[in-house]
């Protein structure tokens, strides 16, 4: 899924989670706490394709040609450097440590920010069935 539809999800997240729970900070730094989580995350990415491929190479491509970032997402990365797998499995990874770890400070802020990440990850799967097909034929197409 892409990083302007992870915003708009976190967007609607974070006013939830204001009316729901007794967070420690206001309103506008919880819809930027969620922005900075639910956008955030997806920066792991470039690790999983370092250990992948043994490169950076998707990293050098955003940083010399920045409007990919926001532009065009889907030529960010070759189709055999990151699996949905691997990206799901990095999240869950993140959240399994971020939230508890957030807990011991504050636990209206670690389910604020577990909803958010749970709502990522439940649209990133969403996107990843719906796009399956193309993702595939992509795959094929790169390595045949």
């Amino acid at each position: 899924m892409y990083s302007r539809d992870h915003a708009i999800i976190s967007v609607l997240v974070a006013v939830g989670g204001v009316v729901a729970l007794d967070l420690p900070i206001g309103w506008p730094v919880a819809v930027v706490a969620a922005l900075v989580v639910g956008v955030g995350i997806d920066f792991d990415h470039f690790l999983v394709a370092r250990l992948t491929t043994g490169e950076w190479t998707a990293l050098r491509r955003c940083l010399a040609d920045p409007r990919l970032a926001f532009l065009d997402q889907d030529d960010i990365f070759e189709p055999d450097a990151i699996w949905p797998l691997q990206r799901l499995l990095s999240h869950v990874l993140i959240a399994g440590v971020a939230v508890p770890a957030l807990a011991l400070w504050n636990r209206p802020m670690a389910v604020f920010v577990a909803v958010v990440l749970y709502a990522h990850l439940l649209a990133d799967l969403l996107w990843d069935v719906y796009r399956q097909d193309e993702y595939h034929r992509r795959v094929r197409q790169y390595t045949g």
